[in-house]
């Protein structure tokens, strides 16, 4: 159902985003990838395209509303149609609110917020002529406040707000919104989440071996995508449990939310 579908990609050099290129591009679909590197995009693309696949790559910064729309136009020249935009682009922070400079939180919401609304309002358009699909990556703080993670939470919040609300003013267009929170996934994302004065984290903090791999998630979202879904929420206890737990029990998952996030080595709470 993919197949030749021209699918948008934002954050694809690394983590979740390169496998949905990957995942994407196996199905068939003709996938852009769009990321600020784009020496480590053209050597994803020699990788995928020596597959037979067809791919194509734009350097993108999503928080910068030119190269979004710069990057639909470059598309719909190309192909004369978007069918699909995957909003990934993300990064992620840990440090208490109180300690961070407000800077961290305006660079979280340039890049999850804003890059989702720059993205999404250039490829409108095109996707509403073919009842296209729009996706977004959020997380389970996106559903589920998370401590350290105030700004993080905030711009998945506002990804989700954002993205239910263009799904119902499109309930008769056609157009296909997907949510996708995805519980802790491998990635690199919290190795450069932003600390307290805005420098990179480095090491994660948990385990990635445990868990879900970045290639599960991607062919959840692909399959999504194939049947229409309106949401995922991905892995069952840090994923539906805790967005379950937050809806019919609220202060007993805050608590949970604190102690867990709290286990974390060198966390800044206890």
């Amino acid at each position: 159902m993919l197949k030749d579908k021209v699918t948008i990609i934002t954050g694809s050099s690394s983590g979740i985003g390169l496998a949905m290129a990957r995942e994407f591009a196996s199905r068939g679909a003709i996938v852009v990838m769009a990321a600020r590197s784009i020496d480590k995009l053209q050597t994803i693309e020699k990788e995928l395209s020596s597959k037979g696949y067809q791919v194509m790559s734009v350097a993108t910064d999503v928080t910068k509303e030119l190269d979004c729309q710069n990057l639909m136009k470059l598309v719909s020249d190309k192909y004369q149609r978007i069918d699909i935009l995957i909003n990934n682009a993300g990064i992620s922070m840990r440090a208490l609110f109180n300690d961070t400079e407000l800077s961290v939180i305006k660079s979280l919401m340039d890049v999850n917020f804003w890059g989702t609304i720059y993205c999404t309002k250039y490829a409108l358009p095109w996707l509403l002529k073919v009842k296209g699909s729009v996706v977004g990556i959020i997380s389970i703080a996106g559903h589920v406040g998370l401590p350290a993670r105030t700004g993080y939470s905030a711009s998945k919040f506002a990804v989700r707000g954002f993205l239910d609300a263009l799904r119902v003013e499109n309930l008769k267009t056609g157009l296909h919104v997907l949510v996708v929170a995805p519980g802790f996934t491998a990635s690199n994302i919290r190795n450069v989440a932003l600390l307290a004065d805005g420098s990179v984290q480095g090491d994660s903090p948990r385990d990635e071996k445990k868990m879900m791999s970045a290639s599960t998630c991607a062919c959840h979202v692909a399959n999504g995508v194939e049947r229409h879904k309106r949401q995922l929420i991905l892995t069952f206890i840090e994923g539906k449990l805790n967005v379950f737990l937050s809806k019919w029990f609220p202060s007993f998952m805050e608590k949970m939310a604190y102690n867990h996030m709290a286990k974390e080595p060198n966390a800044p709470f206890k």
